[in-house]
């Protein structure tokens, strides 16, 4: 197995080689994944996923109610877990294969986790979690790790924090700590599990306007687990699971007859979001006179890109 060439040397690919990769090859792709459990003599399916293929540089979000199978489709991704049946492929290899060895290499080098409780290591400063990737890879001498820590901490606007342990950090804080860590290895695809629901509304806000930035600037995968709609908002793509299975896809325009009748769940999962994001919508205009103007703006045009979006896919 090799990783291809920008990715085994660590570089970005120019634009050519993106959209030639990108074509044959996306970054993650499943087909025919199930994933089941065993509860004393019940077999439970957690995940059934028929084919799903995501692009090098998307930021899609993730939804469905609680239990329907989106962490699980995370971890399977992320190789955390492995699926019962099915192939797994990420950077061009079946992760369903490789060994646990291999798996943790993956997980230290191509991939980087951000969690909902944060996962820093209370008795480290904020560097010293950042650090963390580095230490266990020892690619980089300290000094080297060190600068490119303090290169990811005055990114996510921590300079002025990052000797500080997380009892010292607020949560909005220790969340930029953790996503400066999942930088760290320099990522070909950022996994993120409910990343703003920990933290309060307004932080969370700023948490989304980060990682979508660092979308755009690095050219990162972000694939989020979540119910927030202004992820939702801020996406390029949603995929709503329930049940363990792609209902539908705001990428995917109109939703079929066929799906109709076989997605009441889905559909209704959808109406659900657009009443959730109307009532985002009420009350950012009731606090209209405190926000800052461009972040009035832009949040209010992205809810409302989003509802014309998902009121197109239910054909209203």
């Amino acid at each position: 197995m090799r990783w291809p060439a920008y990715i085994r040397l660590g570089r970005q690919p120019t634009l050519g080689q993106r959209r030639r990769s990108d074509l044959a090859e996306p970054i993650v792709q499943l087909h025919k994944v199930t994933k089941k459990y065993r509860l004393g003599n019940i077999e439970i399916d957690s995940l059934d996923i028929d084919d799903l293929r995501i692009e090098k540089g998307a930021f899609i979000a993730i939804m469905g109610p609680s239990g329907s199978g989106k962490s699980t489709l995370l971890n399977i991704i992320g190789g955390l877990d492995s699926p019962t049946t099915g192939e797994v492929i990420v950077g061009g290899m079946n992760i369903a294969e490789m060994s646990q060895k291999n798996l943790a290499r993956l997980r230290r080098e191509k991939i980087g986790f951000i969690f909902q409780f944060f996962n820093l290591i209370p008795t480290l400063t904020a560097i010293e979690n950042v650090e963390l990737p580095m230490v266990f890879q020892g690619r980089l001498s300290r000094k080297e790790a060190r600068d490119r820590a303090k290169n990811l901490l005055e990114l996510v606007k921590l300079a002025d924090r990052m000797n500080h342990r997380p009892k010292e950090l607020s949560g909005g804080q220790q969340q930029r700590v953790a996503i400066a860590r999942a930088l760290m290895n320099d990522p070909v695809l950022v996994l993120a599990d409910e990343p703003t629901g920990n933290i309060d509304s307004a932080t969370g806000s700023e948490i989304v306007q980060l990682m979508r930035s660092l979308n755009q600037t690095r050219n990162q995968t972000f694939l989020i687990v979540t119910h927030d709609p202004k992820i939702a908002a801020s996406a390029e793509r949603v995929l709503y699971i329930v049940d363990g299975r792609i209902g539908s896809s705001s990428e995917a325009g109109r939703i079929k007859p066929s799906d109709r009748e076989s997605g009441q769940a889905a559909i209704q999962l959808i109406a659900s979001e657009l009443e959730s994001l109307r009532e985002s919508i009420k009350r950012i205009r009731e606090t209209k006179d405190e926000l800052p103007v461009e972040f009035y703006q832009e949040t209010l045009s992205l809810y409302e890109r989003r509802i014309r979006k998902l009121t197109e896919m239910l054909g209203t």
